[in-house]
């Protein structure tokens, strides 16, 4: 299991931008796939964007494209998500979460074993 902890999130205004941070604590991190999702009051949590642990592959959601980058440290053992123009409907609990490493990267929450405690991201108008 590796345990994740989220940090950078905060209020910032439509048009803004905010870097998430999951720093993990895994003698192994590089063998992990990463993850961002998001969660809405009353919606699913969904998927935002995930890296390969090569560092080397990213998937995202149409949303995300343009707009968010995800990249990874392993020399920290630390994950970002560099989100751009922002807009309202960004508002959520951002998640990071860790599936050992994989064929090809998930989008499905199911499959990440190890999820950190989320941090809101609020964007005002």
């Amino acid at each position: 299991q590796v345990q994740l902890v989220e940090s950078g999130g905060g209020l910032v205004q439509a048009g803004g931008s905010l870097r998430l941070s999951c720093a993990a604590s895994a003698r192994s991190f590089s063998n992990y796939d990463m993850g961002w999702f998001r969660q809405s009051p009353g919606k699913a949590r969904e998927f935002v964007t995930a890296i390969n642990w090569r560092g080397d592959t990213t998937t995202h959601t149409d949303s995300a494209g343009g707009r968010f980058a995800i990249s990874i440290d392993n020399a920290k053992n630390t994950v970002y998500l560099q989100m751009t123009n922002l807009k309202v409907e960004d508002t959520a609990v951002y998640y990071c979460a860790a599936r050992f490493r994989g064929s090809s990267l998930s989008q499905y929450p199911v499959d990440y074993a190890s999820w950190g405690q989320g941090t809101q991201v609020t964007v005002s108008s």
